[in-house]
């Protein structure tokens, strides 16, 4: 910086002085002295000054040992001053050396009259002199401060020092501008600019202290164009495009269909072979359990007993970390890691306070200025108010098995056991947390000279201050011996106008523990106390939401414990329904007869029996429980369970016994018809879900394990205890016996057999009028229509990798807002989170172990200051290249060690000192001659420690208080940062910590998680080393980085199973197994166009439900399909109404309108997450599922179903030759 200092036409004699030593007080800064008037030789300097030249002035341009015209007085004041300032400015070697040398020119310049001349004296002070081209009143004392100041924000330019040092209205100083004058001569000494280099071998100043060393700002890589078709959305032209060839390959094959008849099949005599081993093989087992009921049900029963004897050991998951994070991904290893390094994130207390009150008032500064706007938040009784808030919370006592439990006992303390105080993120903290210091104030009887204005102000712009430099004089620092920064203890302000805060921010971080129950077991009570005190406190000036780290657990916790009515009630209907429905009453007199309540609560024991074991035996496994396994599979189990029960059921009801068949071959025959389609559909399901379970989200595999192992189960269960209960409720029922109560028997009186009404009305009236010929083409039509556009209006919700490069509305993650009731006071919290909040959660940059931080190439790659690397890791994240550091979400610097480190072990300091009789460490403020400096005043110590220096001074550095002589001290921020080896040896990991910016919807956190790491990779690059990014919120939010293809995956193996297991099935009748994974596909994009339309988003919970409907589905289509294929009716049409007939009632009674009434209750749900995802998207997979199965399938498989195999029909004429039965199945 080049200083030019024009002549004045006022000649004075050179060689003399203008001022030396201090005299009267200022008038205008009281407290400040100004320099007494002396225009004689200069005078030889105190020893004990030559030693602050020394240090400090080295840099002037005349010896030190020459006579000057300063005095002990003029320099002494640096030895108060906040060396963190001073430090600050050493980190920019040219910085330093243009400042340190136009503080000696007008300080002590032996040249001093040459460029400087009094102009107003009052007694023997002088109050005003002027310089080439500016004239001010000069208090040297202050005016130095002030530039120091300025020099510790980073603002190295000399336009702003200079004009910020001879401005009015500044009030931190007394000097004032004026007229220009000439006739002096210019000061021309050399001077460097900041990219430059001394001639002592200091490098240029680093990018951070100096925005020329940077280069080019970095501009955010431009948004990818639009796909585009000829000007049009390219995924709506292929939809369309699609659409349009569906319709024409439709029509064109109903064409080809009245031309040509295709009766083509393959593997025929394969398919019946197989089909006749299942049904003979379920045939003699029904017939078994028929004839030996007591001994299968006994069977069955320590079966289950014994599998659910391993609830014993059951443990349900509520850790979300453990539930959402799988152990083997990246975010769970680095929070392992850093938990092992570093110990736990802290727990987080948290209130956002605002007033109703809308005042605002105007700061007019005593010494001149722009007036300051305050918002009515930081009006002092306001504070006062929050402050005595403040104080009672940190006197909550709680209380945990027996001992009391307060604040202290579980606060983050960074420098315990030196200093106990809590670690209180308030802009109380401002004024140390005392009524007495807010209200601390410096004026007379007329005017207010500083107060809290004055206190806030300089603290929000230098908040580590141990002296804020105002007539107050207050620390700044917060009583734990920590900054507090502003843009974590204000809210609602606009760009740093922190004075137009609208809402203030405390946060209390709590100690976390890993392994020790106890200690963690004192936090939650104490959180406990807080939220209860915090729901009780009352003050009309203060609106407060509130959160603690519990208060997410508990408030899900409240919200489940709320809705197990609504659940217990759904459930109710549903076993009702089934209990109801399952007979069939021909007529009033044999309605207790013909019901079959016992067996209908049998069957839904028997499913609760399956869900019980599955729980059982994977708890043996030690396999723990999630609240999703909880609520989503009994559900799942009931929908298949039910179904099956009332297949089997009708098929009874509505089957005719051969002649001289008894009870058990009938039934057993039965069986061996309507089994192989519950064994296709259980199976598949069982597939399914079990190659579900290959997720990497614990949440989905969990779910996957329980649920295909439950389904088996059940199947297991239904194939043989409820046989052996449906033969004995058939011996009852021909014995006239009343149900419930099989004591009483009615009288015998000849029954005429009636189908029932569900029956009648599907095969009467349903099925002939959907399978006409003019509404076939309109079904398929509606259909297709209706695919298309789920497709089109939930293309940014597909999971498919190609669409989701081009979606616009892909909607990902969990709003956290839904998972609260609709009473919580967390919701207010979260309102105010987005609403208030400027700076989000804090991000930690981790350096793995094995950097070499001794030599200079180790500390190159990380620090930020004088002489490291361009893209080192603090560069990286202080300017990131090919980002701008707002695209990075990144929200301010991150807080360097090894640059701190750096700044405390320099010679110019004092923070850095040794009894040189013990080698111990000496604090800063001890005074004691045996305390020397670690570095000597040579060129070589104003150095970077390497080698064993850098080891042996990093313990002192990490152990050192801030205090008001040294604010650099390393242990309160910097303690849990450095990860030493034992005794010392060296580092290991380590971490650099910033901030996020705000973070406020699901997007927000994912992008910050995907950029993070992003810069993380960067940075490990240019380092060739290992560095990873970690914030407490990375394990919730990684899912959603590979949730459409984890979706996609799940999805796809399940339909592939579904085809696997249905073609092997089905007599390995391929074009049937297509045909189901056809409409199961149709069925899981319709699900995506209604979570489009409910505005239902992505993630987990929503993953399990697809993957739930996947395995429903097969439920609505399976049987269906099985019926179609050995339907020996004349043609594809007679087939498919047949099947619809025979099974579209079973199905539309035993799924849809069970799940239809008990989903109908979860609507009355408190909760949000179960209104959404359960609710919603239930009643959308029954409705979906109910149209496809029943509706849309059975028309398909009357244009494209697979043409009736030979075998078979040849198979069923022999097996029912001579028989009334003239058809193969009537079921």
């Amino acid at each position: 910086m080049i200083i030019v200092f024009f002549l004045s036409c006022y000649q004075v004699e050179a060689e003399h002085c203008v001022w030396y030593g201090e005299c009267g007080e200022s008038v205008k800064v009281p407290g400040k002295k100004y320099n007494c008037n002396y225009t004689g030789p200069p005078k030889p300097l105190h020893p004990e000054g030559y030693e602050l030249l020394t240090v400090y002035f080295s840099l002037c341009f005349w010896p030190i040992f020459a006579y000057i015209w300063c005095s002990n007085h003029s320099l002494s004041f640096f030895k108060n001053l906040p060396l963190t300032r001073i430090i600050s400015m050493c980190r920019c070697p040219a910085c330093f050396f243009n400042l340190m040398n136009l503080f000696c020119e007008l300080t002590c310049s032996p040249h001093q009259s040459q460029f400087m001349n009094v102009t107003k004296i009052n007694a023997s002070s002088v109050e005003e002199v002027q310089l080439p081209s500016l004239s001010f009143r000069y208090s040297q004392v202050n005016h130095f401060v002030v530039i120091l100041h300025i020099w510790s924000q980073g603002r190295c330019r000399k336009q702003f020092v200079l004009s910020y040092t001879f401005v009015a209205s500044v009030t931190h100083h007394p000097l004032s501008a004026d007229v220009p004058v000439s006739g002096y001569t210019p000061m021309n000494n050399k001077t460097y600019a900041c990219t430059e280099g001394l001639e002592d071998g200091s490098g240029p100043c680093s990018c951070q202290d100096c925005t020329n060393a940077c280069g080019p700002k970095p501009v955010p890589p431009p948004l990818p164009p639009p796909w585009t078709i000829l000007g049009i959305d390219a995924m709506t032209v292929i939809m369309w495009l699609s659409y349009m060839a569906f319709l024409l390959l439709f029509f064109g094959a109903i064409l080809v269909a009245f031309l040509f008849l295709v009766n083509a099949s393959c593997c025929e005599t394969l398919g019946e072979r197989f089909e006749n081993a299942l049904r003979t093989l379920f045939s003699s087992w029904g017939s078994f359990c028929v004839r030996r009921p007591f001994l299968v049900i006994l069977g069955s029963l320590i079966l289950v007993v014994a599998s659910s004897g391993g609830l014993v050991y059951m443990r349900i998951t509520t850790n979300p970390v453990e539930l959402w994070s799988s152990p083997t991904s990246q975010a769970r290893q680095e929070k392992d890691y850093f938990d092992s390094h570093f110990g736990p994130f802290f727990r987080t207390v948290q209130l956002i306070i605002t007033t109703p009150l809308k005042n605002t008032f105007i700061y007019s500064p005593y010494f001149g200025g722009s007036d300051v706007p305050f918002g009515a938040i930081l009006d002092k009784d306001i504070l006062h108010q929050v402050l005595d808030l403040q104080l009672d919370i940190e006197a909550i006592v709680a209380t945990y098995e027996g001992q009391n439990v307060t604040l202290k006992d579980i606060c983050l303390a960074p420098l315990s056991p030196y200093n106990d105080n809590c670690t209180i993120l308030s802009v109380l903290n401002y004024f140390q947390n005392s009524h007495a210091v807010l209200d601390h104030s410096i004026g007379d009887d007329f005017f207010v000279y500083a107060d809290f204005h004055s206190h806030f102000l300089y603290c929000v712009s230098a908040p580590a201050s141990l002296n804020d430099t105002t007539l107050l004089h207050d620390p700044c620092l917060g009583t734990f011996g920590g900054p507090v920064f502003p843009w974590l203890a204000l809210g609602g302000y606009d760009a740093t106008n922190y004075n137009n805060a609208t809402a203030l921010v405390i946060t209390f971080p709590l100690n976390n523990y890993l392994n020790d129950s106890g200690r963690l077991g004192k936090a939650l009570a104490w959180e406990k106390e807080f939220i209860k005190f915090m729901k009780n406190f009352k003050n009309p000036n203060l609106t407060i939401a509130f959160s603690a780290e519990r208060s997410v657990e508990d408030e899900i916790d409240r919200e489940s414990n709320s809705d197990i009515n609504t659940i217990v009630v759904s459930y109710a209907i549903m076993f009702i329904y089934i209990s109801v429905a399952l007979g069939r009453i021909h007529s009033f007199r044999r309605l207790m007869v013909d019901s079959k309540i016992s067996l209908g609560i049998a069957g839904i024991l028997i499913v609760l029996s399956s869900v019980s074991s599955s729980l059982g035996i994977f708890s043996y496994a030690g396999v723990p429980l999630t609240l999703i396994v909880i609520e989503v599979i009994p559900f799942l189990v009931l929908a298949v369970g039910v179904d099956n029960i009332f297949i089997v059921v009708q098929t009874y009801q509505r089957d005719e016994r051969m002649p001289q068949e008894e009870l058990h071959q009938q039934i057993g025959r039965i069986l061996g018809d309507v089994a192989p389609s519950m064994f296709l559909s259980s199976f598949s399901e069982t597939v399914a879900f079990f190659l579900g379970a290959l997720s990497n989200m614990p949440a989905v595999r969990t779910f996957s394990l329980f649920a295909g192992l439950a389904v088996f189960i059940d199947f297991l269960l239904q194939i043989s205890c409820f046989v052996s209960l449906l033969g004995l409720d058939a011996r009852r029922q021909e014995g006239n016996r009343l149900d419930i109560i099989c004591c009483v028997k009615l009288p015998e009186r000849q029954e005429t057999k009636t189908d029932g009404f569900l029956f009648w009305f599907f095969k009467k009236v349903y099925a002939p009028f959907i399978l006409k010929e003019w509404v076939r083409p309109i079904i398929v039509s509606t259909s297709a229509t209706h695919s298309h556009l789920s497709l089109e209006f939930s293309q940014g919700q597909l999971p498919l990798p190609w669409l989701l490069e081009h979606a616009d509305g892909f909607k990902i993650g969990l709003d956290q807002k839904l998972s609260m009731p609709d009473d919580s006071y967390v919701l207010d919290y979260f309102k105010n989170m987005s609403e208030y909040l400027h700076t989000g959660a804090p991000v930690y940059f981790v350096v793995e172990d094995g950097l070499n931080y001794s030599s200079p190439e180790g500390q190159n790659v990380v620090c930020g200051g004088v002489g490291c690397n361009n893209n080192s890791l603090v560069q990286g994240l202080t300017s990131p290249l090919p980002f701008s550091l707002s695209s990075t979400t990144i929200a301010v610097t991150p807080s360097s060690w090894l640059d701190d480190y750096f700044d405390w072990v320099k010679p110019q300091s004092t923070c850095c000192r040794y009894y040189n009789t013990t080698g111990d460490f000496c604090n800063a403020s001890v005074v004691n001659p045996s305390c020397v400096h670690c570095r000597p005043m040579t060129p070589s110590g104003k150095q970077r420690p390497i080698g064993e220096d850098f080891m042996r001074f990093l313990p002192m550095f990490l152990s050192d208080n801030p205090n008001i002589k040294c604010g650099k001290g390393g242990h309160a921020t910097y303690a849990t940062a450095v990860d030493l080896y034992p005794n010392n040896t060296g580092v290991g990991a380590t971490y650099f910590m910033t901030y996020h910016t705000i973070l406020k919807e699901s997007p927000d956190f994912i992008d910050a998680l995907k950029m993070a790491r992003i810069l993380a990779k960067n940075i490990s690059q240019s380092m060739d080393h290992k560095v990873f990014a970690y914030s407490v919120f990375y394990v919730f939010y990684e899912q959603y980085l590979t949730i459409a293809y984890d979706t996609a995956v799940n999805l796809s193996v399940s339909l592939a199973a579904i085809f696997v297991v249905t073609t092997v099935l089905l007599g390995f009748e391929l074009w049937s197994a297509v045909v189901v994974s056809l409409t199961i596909a149709m069925i899981l994009v319709n699900m995506f166009g209604v979570m489009w339309l409910w505005g239902i988003s992505l993630n987990a919970v929503s993953l399990v439900n697809l993957v739930m409907s996947c395995g429903i589905s097969v439920e609505f289509c399976s049987h269906i399909v099985r019926a179609f294929s050995i339907s020996v009716k004349n043609n594809r049409v007679e087939r498919a109404e047949e099947a619809l007939a025979h099974m579209g009632s079973s199905v539309f009674s035993g799924i849809t309108l069970t799940k239809f009434g008990g989903i109908s209750i979860l609507a009355l749900s408190k909760s949000q997450i179960f209104q959404v995802f359960y609710f919603r998207m239930y009643l959308a997979i029954v409705l979906l599922g109910a149209t496809h199965g029943l509706i849309f399938l059975p028309v398909l498989l009357s244009y494209i179903g697979p043409s009736v195999n030979k075998a078979k029909v040849f198979a069923a004429n022999q097996r029912y030759a001579g028989t009334e039965r003239e058809r193969l199945l009537n079921y």
